[in-house]
């Protein structure tokens, strides 16, 4: 949306432009209809986003207008609004095309008004698409029409529809352009003649959609690896280099794993299926072996074989693909963004002095302090807070090292110390447990933090803008750091795809992955709300209104002008317009400024309401915020909302918790001291860990040996589980017991079972997205804060996985996983994935 003055029409409403009333009309009972709500709300809300309000701004400030629907809801009602304009857009340029050449009936105007994908679309149109240069178009150009509608309709025999056909000097398209075609011999004028039969066979839909409609339900997908050079370098495709499965029953992440593997040359992919009962169904349709005489029917009959095997079941091919594959890929991309939603949305540690960790064995234990503001801490000379120190091999100082970390720890009051859970994690952490433990003086806490990523982030121009002063090397520790502080705002520096958190990421269409990732961040932020006046301008450009460029303006401004006062003064802004105001200003936090309401969630345009309700308090505002007693006493019935944007009720309830942060309660899993790698670990030990992501088949654990374990689905409980992300969220801690080690392979599997317990009846209901807006969300028990090495599986979560074949999970521990599907190393494997840590 616009950042300035003059409002630009929204991205929605320029892509509705085209569209009459009738057909909005139709799209908004449809959405509401398919949504669950009324097509009221859905009119409030196209006309607010038309109008180029945000999501956040319509959830939050706009509920009466909107009935009280949540993000969640909105958002899903922006993508369908999107997706069902450009139905529409689509379908009027169809119709037109159709009408143009002539091509117009009723049926195909019904079918256009039916189709419910662009694909489907597509394939209504492609038999009417000019192809100027396709086999039946040098046919009919070259005169052979004639001849083929005499096949078509008499007893005659090809030879003899040729009998009188003249070869032409030289052919011309629509364009008078000239073809270069042969049509001299009799064999060549056969052909063509064919062609135009099965150019005009093509237009049968109906028959079109039976033979999908078959083929689909009988098909197989095959894959094997594409030579034998590749079975040692594509190792992790191997449970696909001789694989057959239905192609219906394909589970999404297997696709997209077959997918991968084509796509890097290790396999090769193709369709099996059967031909003959789909050639007879084209041969009964346009009643072929009713056609006489014998040389006309086999000619039909060839010209059948031909649409089947050269044209439709190539088509189908493509297409029953395709629709795998988009539906794989749209699963996948939630499965990232409910990932990324819960790991933006983890505890913070608040306002601490923090250590952060960097940790590494030859190029030493990079540190460095952060403030509870999250600035580096500065030394008495003014220079940061910084140190490197070699406690491993080849060095291994470690009495040296644990002197400066006391030191550090002594003289800077440190509350918590942020350990990276990269190389040398453990090591690092269980050294500075020893020297807590040493120094009963200190109070810190060590605390394992999720570094990925912040290698990214340590060579960005954002870090270099930040941490200007201080080496690459380093920065990643003052990242660490502030991750542990505040997750929201340092994991909005990094990438989402580095991260760690998703399935296919790089497989997947990047421009649908990087906006929905995008609208997660920015519910995520401004469901927390940002201080304007310590806000970096990568998490000020994801509040509702603002971009990057007015996010620098604000930074930039802040510091030519100092802090801002109050929200008033966010107008002085360069380039920050009164919409964008209207858009941002609620979400945009000022602390100890001249207005306590700035420091909440009650938008401006709401103050002078505010200023009514005080008016029956007898009471200023410092005395109101918070106090549940005085807010009760308050009539709101004889007040009304300015203009019906948001109930009294909500702004009542924003005084009585102001600027409430939605997020967990900051909490750590405790590792057992002395597991420390895969090495340590045995079958039947319990132990806590936290989730670091869940895919389709189930999730990975990080229990602080370096690599994450699986536990399998049929390993997260005793009933039926339908799907893993209804049980855990990146970020829960969760109680394991190890089931299988594979230390050759570095593979883990676990089970969340309880050993006494017998197997329930399924209680599971239908999945159910999670709520964008953890604010609504309060009572579910959320994760912590996310921890764990990024896992580098490939998977994704709309479709029940094969490895539901088995509901036991493998019992070898340190032998060779079979190849087998099911067992916990193929498992993996299928999913392209190899849990090693760095």
């Amino acid at each position: 949306m616009s950042s300035t003055d003059t409002q630009m029409p929204s991205q929605a409403s320029t892509k509705a432009q085209s569209l009459d009333a009738t057909t909005h009309a139709n799209i908004h009972d449809k959405l509401a209809r398919a949504l669950g709500i009324k097509t009221a709300q859905v009119n409030a809300f196209v006309k607010l986003y038309d109008e180029g309000a945000t999501v956040p701004f319509i959830a939050r400030y706009r509920k009466e207008k909107t009935q009280n629907l949540d993000d969640a809801q909105l958002r899903a009602l922006e993508k369908s609004l999107n997706y069902e304009r450009d139905m529409a857009t689509r379908r009027l340029k169809i119709t037109e095309l159709l009408s143009t050449q002539g091509n117009l009936t009723d049926e195909l105007q019904a079918r256009i008004d039916n189709a419910t994908s662009k694909l489907e679309l597509e394939d209504i149109y492609l038999p009417y698409r000019p192809r100027r240069r396709s086999p039946a178009a040098k046919a009919r150009a070259a005169g052979l029409d004639v001849a083929a509608q005499a096949i078509l309709t008499q007893e005659i025999t090809p030879i003899e529809a040729l009998a009188d056909y003249q070869a032409p000097t030289s052919i011309t398209d629509d364009n008078d352009n000239e073809i270069e075609v042969d049509f001299s011999d009799v064999d060549k004028q056969l052909a063509g003649v064919q062609a135009i039969i099965i150019d005009e066979w093509t237009q049968a839909l109906d028959l079109l959609d039976g033979l999908r409609s078959g083929f689909a339900k009988t098909a197989s997908i095959v894959s094997s690896v594409a030579s034998e050079e590749k079975r040692e370098v594509g190792e992790k495709f191997k449970d696909y280099f001789e694989h057959s499965e239905s192609l219906t029953r394909l589970p999404n992440h297997r696709l997209l794993a077959m997918l991968r593997g084509r796509q890097e040359n290790v396999l090769t992919l193709k369709v099996e299926g059967e031909d003959a009962p789909f050639v007879e169904k084209i041969i009964s349709h346009f009643k072929v072996d009713a056609k006489a005489p014998a040389e006309r029917r086999e000619f039909l009959t060839q010209a059948a074989n031909s649409l089947w095997k050269d044209k439709w079941r190539p088509h189908i091919e493509h297409r029953l693909l395709t629709e795998k594959r988009l539906t794989a890929e749209a699963d996948a991309i939630e499965v990232f963004a409910n990932n990324l939603q819960h790991l933006l949305m983890a505890a913070p540690a608040g306002r601490k002095v923090i250590l952060g960790v960097d940790p590494g064995i030859r190029h030493g234990v990079k540190m460095a302090i952060v403030d509870a503001q999250g600035h580096v801490m500065l030394d008495s000379e003014d220079k940061p807070v910084v140190a490197t120190v070699y406690p491993f091999a080849p060095d291994n100082k470690m009495a040296e090292a644990k002197k400066i970390i006391d030191e550090l720890l002594s003289t800077y009051h440190v509350d918590l110390v942020a350990i990276g859970n990269g190389t040398a994690s453990r090591e690092t952490d269980a050294m500075i447990k020893e020297i807590l433990a040493a120094n009963t003086d200190l109070k810190a806490k060590a605390v394992i933090v999720n570094e990925s990523g912040a290698s990214v982030y340590s060579a960005s121009e954002l870090a270099g803008d930040e941490l200007a002063d201080l080496d690459v090397s380093v920065r990643g520790a003052v990242s660490i750091a502030r991750r542990l502080q505040d997750p929201l705002s340092e994991l909005v520096k990094v990438d989402p795809k580095a991260i760690g958190v998703g399935q296919y990421q790089h497989d997947v269409n990047q421009n649908q992955l990087a906006d929905s990732l995008d609208k997660v961040t920015q519910d995520s932020v401004n469901a927390v709300g940002v201080d304007v006046n310590t806000a970096s301008p990568a998490i000020l450009a994801h509040i509702a209104g603002l971009n990057r460029n007015v996010a620098q303006q604000i930074v930039t401004y802040r510091k030519e002008h100092g802090a801002f006062d109050n929200r008033e003064a966010l107008k002085n802004v360069p380039r920050l317009g009164a919409k964008t105001f209207e858009q941002a200003a609620g979400f945009l936090r000022i602390h100890d400024g001249s207005n306590p309401l700035d420091a909440t969630g009650v938008h401006p345009e709401s103050y002078e309401l505010v200023d009514r309700l005080l008016a029956q308090t007898g009471k200023a505002l410092p005395e109101v915020l918070g106090n549940d007693g005085v807010l009760k006493t308050i009539d709101t019935t004889a007040l009304a909302a300015n203009d019906d944007n948001i109930s009294v009720k909500a702004i009542v309830d924003e005084l009585a918790k102001p600027a409430r942060d939605p997020r967990p309660e900051f909490k750590t899993a405790n590792f057992r001291e002395d597991v420390n790698s895969i090495k340590d670990l045995e079958e039947g030990m319990q132990l806590e860990g936290v989730v670091t992501n869940v895919t389709a088949f189930g999730c990975f654990v990080d229990v602080g040996v370096h690599q994450d374990g699986l536990v399998h689905i049929s390993q997260m409980a005793n009933d039926f589980v339908a799907d893993p992300m209804n049980r855990v969220k990146p970020g829960d801690i969760v109680s394991v017991r190890v089931i299988s080690i594979d230390e050759q392979r570095g593979r883990i599997g676990f089970s969340m079972k309880p050993e006494s317990e017998k197997p329930a009846r399924n209680t599971d209901k239908k999945p159910t997205r999670p709520r964008s807006n953890p604010a609504a969300t309060e009572g579910d028990k959320r994760p912590t804060k996310p921890r764990g090495k990024r896992p580098q599986g490939r998977s994704d979560k709309g479709s029940k996985p094969a490895s539901h074949r088995s509901n036991n999970a493998p019992k070898s521990s340190k032998a060779e996983a079979p190849s087998k599907i099911g067992t916990l190393g193929a498992l993996l494997q299928e999913a392209g994935v190899t849990k090693n840590k760095k």
